[in-house]
Formats: C-alpha cells, sequence, structure tokens
C-alpha cells in the first residue's frame, strides 16, 4: 500500500473563542459506482495476474491510483498503448463506441467497469439521436463522461459548459431538442442551465429520469447541512474529480466562511485553522474512507475532537460486476460480485 502522506501532531492546537467541533457530513466517499469500478480492477488482478491495463484513472482520485498501481494496474491514455491481446478495464466515467472498436481491433479483453448510471445516460444520447432530437448535453468539455456520453451520437450532441453558454448555443431546430447532464456536476447550476435554455427552447425536452446521479446529489444535500454551520469546510478529493471540485463551491455557496479541497490530511494548512471553532468536513465519490480518518486524526491533535455526525440521507444501493468477474477461477459465484465495501 502506498504511503498515504501525513505527519501526527503537526497542527497546534490553538485556542479560539468557542468550543471547537468538527461537523462530518454523510453521506461522503465511496459511491456504488466507484466501488464497483476499483473492485473490478483489483479482481481483474486476482484473476489475471499483473498487469492489468486500465483505460484513464479508474476513478478520479490520486490516492486510489497510486494503490492500484502497486499492486499491478497500468494506466494508460488511449487503448493503443495497451499490448495487443491484453486485459483491459475502461474506467467508471465511460468510453465512446469508437473506443470500444479500436480495443477490439487490437484484440483486446476489454472489461468495462462503466458506472451504470453513467450507462444509462449513453442509452438516452443513442435513443434521443435516432428520434432525430438535438442533444444539449451539460457538462465539462474534455471530462472523460462527456466524451464518452457525447461519442454516442457525435453528430447530434452539443456540449453546454455552464449557464453563460447556454445562452449562446446554437440549435437546429428549437422544437426537437433534448437536454441531459454529466453525472456529476452541482445539481443547483444544471437546473440553472436547464432554465436559462428553456427561456430560450420553449419545447426543450428533459431526460426520461434525473441524470445527476444520487451520490452526488446526496453528497452536496449534506454539505449544504454542515456549511451552514461551518467556519471552514475540508473537502477530500482529487482536483480533477467534478463532484469533489463542485462540493467546494456548494459549500461556500451556502454559507461556509472558507472551503478548500484536499487529497491528503498534510495539505490542510494551520492558518485556515486561525479563529475557527467548526470545521466541516466531507469527500468526494470517489475518495476512500482512509484519508477522511487521516483528516480527522489531524484535526483531533488541534484539538477538534468533538465530531458530530450530520447525516441527510442513507444509501445502500450496490451495482454487479462486469459479467466478466462475477465468477470466481472456480467458476463458482464470487462473493464480492455485487460490490462489498462498507460506505458511510
Amino acid at each position: 500500500m502506498p504511503r498515504i502522506p501525513g505527519r501526527r501532531g503537526r497542527l497546534q492546537d490553538i485556542p479560539v473563542v468557542g468550543h471547537k467541533r468538527v461537523l462530518l457530513a454523510a453521506p461522503r466517499g465511496y459511491c456504488a459506482g466507484v466501488d464497483r469500478a476499483v473492485i473490478a480492477v483489483e479482481k481483474a488482478l486476482e484473476r489475471y495476474g499483473a498487469p492489468v491495463y486500465v483505460r484513464k484513472q479508474i476513478v478520479h482520485n490520486v490516492h486510489v491510483v497510486r494503490e492500484l498501481e502497486e499492486k499491478g494496474a497500468v494506466f494508460v491514455d488511449e487503448v493503443d498503448a495497451v499490448p495487443t491481446g491484453a486485459h483491459v478495464v475502461f474506467s467508471a466515467h465511460g468510453v465512446s463506441p469508437a473506443v470500444v472498436a479500436a480495443a477490439a481491433d487490437r484484440e483486446l479483453q476489454a472489461i468495462d467497469a462503466t458506472c451504470p448510471l453513467v450507462t444509462k445516460v449513453h442509452r438516452e444520447a443513442v435513443r434521443f439521436a435516432r428520434d432525430d432530437f438535438e442533444i444539449l448535453l451539460i457538462g465539462h468539455d474534455g471530462h472523460e463522461e462527456v466524451e464518452g456520453t457525447a461519442g454516442e451520437a457525435p453528430d447530434h450532441v452539443t456540449v453546454v459548459n455552464s449557464p453563460d453558454d447556454a445562452d449562446t448555443v446554437v440549435v437546429r431546430d428549437p422544437e426537437k431538442v433534448v437536454w441531459l447532464s454529466q453525472t456529476t456536476l452541482s445539481v443547483d447550476e444544471t437546473m440553472e442551465t436547464v432554465r436559462r435554455l428553456r427561456v430560450r427552447f420553449p419545447q426543450l425536452q428533459d431526460p426520461p429520469s434525473d441524470d445527476i446521479c444520487y451520490a452526488t446529489q446526496n453528497r452536496q444535500v449534506a454539505i449544504k447541512k454542515v456549511a451552514e454551520k461551518a467556519d471552514l469546510v475540508i473537502v477530500v478529493g482529487s482536483a480533477n474529480s467534478s463532484n469533489s471540485v463542485r462540493l467546494v463551491d456548494v459549500a461556500l455557496e451556502y454559507g461556509a466562511k472558507a472551503a478548500y479541497r484536499v487529497d491528503y490530511a498534510d495539505e490542510v494548512r494551520q492558518e485556515w485553522l486561525d479563529g475557527v471553532e467548526t470545521v466541516g468536513v466531507t469527500s468526494g465519490a470517489s475518495v476512500p474512507e482512509v484519508l477522511v480518518q487521516q483528516v480527522l486524526e489531524d484535526l483531533a491533535g488541534a484539538g477538534y475532537r468533538d465530531v458530530e455526525e450530520v447525516k441527510t440521507a442513507e444509501e445502500d444501493l450496490i451495482f454487479s460486476l462486469p459479467k466478466e468477474l462475477r465468477q470466481g477461477r472456480d467458476g463458482r459465484a464470487d462473493g464480492r460480485a455485487l460490490g462489498g465495501r462498507t460506505r458511510s
């Protein structure tokens, strides 16, 4: 296991006016799709041995990627970097049909760890394109998930990056337009984008069900409750994790006096705690709980030993593993075929 950065006792316990405490958001951390994807890589390594190749980061978290690399996973940008005939795992963010075809051309043994909620959006894109709708895909241009979804219907998809983009986007037929979204966006910002799109295109159709994933929404709801009482919010998550970055934005929007994102506990700075009575803590949907616990340990050393969990939802959703990994080498059903880590 790679070393987790951090130095116990490095934060000082400096007195503040009032009572020091931590409000710990729940739900936080791993969602079902991330759990499934990480276990898929672990099981592929167990089944086939190292190396197992993974296109892009399996999930957007520095620590998870480093752990899997130490176990024998090799992360590549594109499938043309994978040796012919080798095993390759597609990340939780999904891939376009062009990537699937490229893997087949190289005779790769592909394991699709795409989150089922992302797969749902892909299917919606295919269906609406088949009916000749123009699809306004709300998301971040260049994000792997957006590239994968857009790749399902490239002639029908226009990416809308922000509410401001909604004011300038051009469509062929305003009577036949639908919106879809990246699953890890800010709920509030997405709805504002939709509102502004509907002003311009009154016939804009909604997707058949909410595209923003349950975990993204739940983590945002929880941090809203925490932020209104927090002097400081610390979000554990990586810089390329959209949902982690959005948690910082949401915390500031809903009342936190300051909010920062960290990958590891040793990134928390002493000056952030100056005069701070209440610290809110949460983590993105691709973050293992051990990283949150390290932050709590460091905060305890600085006097923030009173930890109150603020729970706004229960999560019990699990997804079955990719079909290639549901059985052990002996042919019997694997005990982890439905995911299986405890999550907060």
